[in-house]
C-alpha cells in the first residue's frame, strides 16, 4: 500500500481525492496546514506528496523548495487554481515532478499518481547503473549527496540544474536537443516548455564557468542542443 500525503487547504477536495486513492490501493494522510504538512513529510518520506499551492502556514512552492534542498526525492504533484505559466514553471525549477490545474478529472488525477510512481521506480532502478561521482577538470559532482564542487567551493544549484547537469556530465560527449532534456529532467508531461532548458543551461553556465559566453563544461552542438565536454 503506497502512503500518500495531501497537503490542500480545501478539504472537500482532499476527501475525495483520498477516497479515490484508497480504491487504488493507496493511503492518504491529509494535512490543511503548509507547516503542519511539511514537519510530516521531511520526518515520514511519503510515496508521492500532492502540494496545493495557496497554503495557510507556508506556501506550496516554500514546501517544495525545503524538500529538495534536503535531497529529498520523492514525487511531488502540485494543485492550483492559477493557470499562469509562470506558476507552472516556477514549481519544476523547485523540482516539482507534476503539475495539475483546477478543476481536474479524477481518473487524470490518479493516472498522474501513477505516473509519478513509476518514473520514480525506474529512474531508482537507473540510477544504480549510473557514476555516483563524476570528476571533470575542476569540476565534482555528487550524485548521492547532489553536491557539486568547483575549485574546492560547493555551489548552490537547484534540484533542477543539479538533474540537468549530472545528465550531460554522465553522458559527455552526447548531444541532446531541447526536447530530450526537457523529457529527461522534467518529465514527458511538459512538453511545450523547451524554453525552461534553455533558461536553466544558463544559469547553469553563470555558476559553474569561467566565461559563460565561451563555455568549458557544457557546450552548444549548434542547431541542435547542448552536451557536456568530452575533451581530456
Amino acid at each position: 500500500m503506497k502512503n500518500i500525503v495531501i497537503i490542500e487547504d480545501e478539504s472537500n477536495i482532499a476527501e475525495l481525492l483520498s477516497l479515490h486513492l484508497a480504491d487504488i490501493g493507496c493511503r492518504a494522510i491529509h494535512f490543511e496546514n503548509g507547516e503542519t504538512g511539511l514537519d510530516y513529510v521531511l520526518k515520514h518520506e511519503p510515496d508521492v506528496l500532492v502540494l496545493d499551492l495557496n497554503l495557510p502556514g507556508k506556501s506550496g512552492l516554500e514546501i517544495c523548495r525545503e524538500i529538495r534542498e534536503k535531497n529529498l526525492t520523492f514525487p511531488i504533484i502540485m494543485l492550483t487554481a492559477r493557470t499562469e505559466e509562470e506558476d507552472k514553471v516556477k514549481g519544476l525549477e523547485l523540482g516539482a515532478d507534476d503539475y495539475i490545474t483546477k478543476p481536474f478529472g479524477i481518473r487524470e488525477f490518479l493516472a498522474r499518481v501513477k505516473a509519478v510512481r513509476r518514473r520514480f521506480e525506474k529512474e531508482k532502478v537507473d540510477a544504480s547503473h549510473e557514476p555516483q561521482e563524476i570528476f571533470f577538470r575542476e569540476l565534482q559532482i555528487d550524485k548521492a549527496k547532489r553536491i557539486v564542487i568547483l575549485q574546492q567551493k560547493r555551489l548552490e544549484l537547484t534540484p533542477k540544474e543539479f538533474d540537468l547537469l549530472y545528465l550531460l556530465a554522465s553522458n559527455k560527449g552526447v548531444t541532446y536537443d531541447r526536447k530530450k532534456l526537457l523529457n529527461l529532467v522534467w518529465g514527458y508531461d511538459f512538453e511545450g516548455y523547451e524554453h525552461t532548458v534553455n533558461t536553466h543551461i544558463n544559469r547553469l553556465r553563470a555558476k559553474i564557468e569561467k566565461d559563460p559566453n565561451q563555455p568549458e563544461y557544457v557546450l552548444t552542438t549548434w542547431g541542435v542542443g547542448y552536451r557536456f565536454n568530452d575533451e581530456a
